[in-house]
């Protein structure tokens, strides 16, 4: 297990002030409520009788399955999280080399006291990360949506989307693969969202929509599969609101009763806008286009 951490760059500190605002509250806190992998992102649930568990580990292998992760050497986990996709890629799949970014320093921490063999975590942006090998497949899960600034325009967006898009080809083998999961825009422009969550959950945060995710793409990646799952993602969201319910008085004694009361009022409103259609969940699968074949 390895862990670097590399200098201040400031398109960087500044996300990841963002990120540790929402991130850094404490590893106890969101254990309380989450499941036991520590995955924070949208479920991926069957039927009526699923476990979150089984409905996290279910989304972890389907993400594992999109990049073909059993005849994989090398995979990039960007926005790693607490590490729940790096440990399977490394343990089950076993792969060689899994290689985590996030800009939570509490979550590089964590996972580098896993200290699975295989396994390294980069405290650093996918602007600033220069990999030494290329990857056999790429994850992102719930990373994307910390991409662009609210004070983007859109051809500022698409062009900060674009800049991932090129990256992340350029550090895929040519029979890689990208597996992406967002939250999105839909039936909600960027003027009608809420600022108690732009402002109090995810500073300097704003979510791309769909169409400007096919654009950033194009001539860069082909798009094999697009899933929108965003009652998935509501189903998680009051799964998570249950639990931090069920164990208000020890989620105060660790953070306190406002912090406590800022993630309910989030999570309900964030189930609330899944199951409206303000907001969506998207899964995307995209296979490289062959350099030179078409640009722009």
């Amino acid at each position: 297990m390895t862990v670097s951490t590399p200098g201040t760059v400031p398109t960087a500190e500044l996300a990841a002030g963002a990120i540790r605002h929402h991130y850094d509250v404490g590893d106890e806190f969101y254990r309380l409520w989450l499941d036991s992998s520590l995955t924070y992102s949208c479920a991926m649930r069957e039927d009526a009788g699923d476990t979150l568990e089984a409905a996290q580990e279910r989304k972890l292998q389907y993400h594992l399955d999109a990049i073909d992760a059993t005849d994989a050497e090398a995979v990039l986990d960007i926005g790693c999280g607490w590490g729940a996709l790096l440990q399977r890629l490394t343990g089950p799949h076993r792969v060689r080399r899994a290689v985590g970014l996030t800009l939570s320093e509490r979550q590089a921490a964590y996972v580098a006291e896993q200290d699975h063999p295989g396994v390294e975590v980069e405290l650093e942006s996918w602007t600033d990360y220069e990999p030494d090998t290329r990857f056999d497949g790429i994850v992102s899960i719930g990373a994307f949506e910390h991409f662009a600034r609210p004070d983007d325009s859109p051809e500022e967006k698409t062009g900060v989307y674009r800049h991932f898009f090129s990256r992340c080809r350029d550090w895929l083998t040519p029979a890689g693969a990208l597996s992406l999961q967002t939250i999105a825009y839909a039936n909600m422009s960027r003027d009608d969202a809420s600022c108690f969550m732009q402002q109090e959950i995810f500073p300097d945060a704003d979510l791309p929509t769909l169409a400007e995710i096919t654009a950033a793409a194009e001539g860069l990646f082909e798009v094999r599969s697009m899933h929108n799952a965003r009652l998935d993602y509501a189903w998680t969201c009051e799964q998570w609101a249950r639990r931090l319910r069920a164990h208000r008085e020890e989620a105060v004694a660790l953070v306190g009763p406002e912090v406590v009361a800022r993630y309910e009022r989030y999570l309900k409103l964030s189930a609330l806008g899944f199951r409206m259609g303000k907001i969506g969940l998207l899964r995307l699968v995209l296979v490289p286009y062959a350099k030179g074949h078409f640009t722009r």
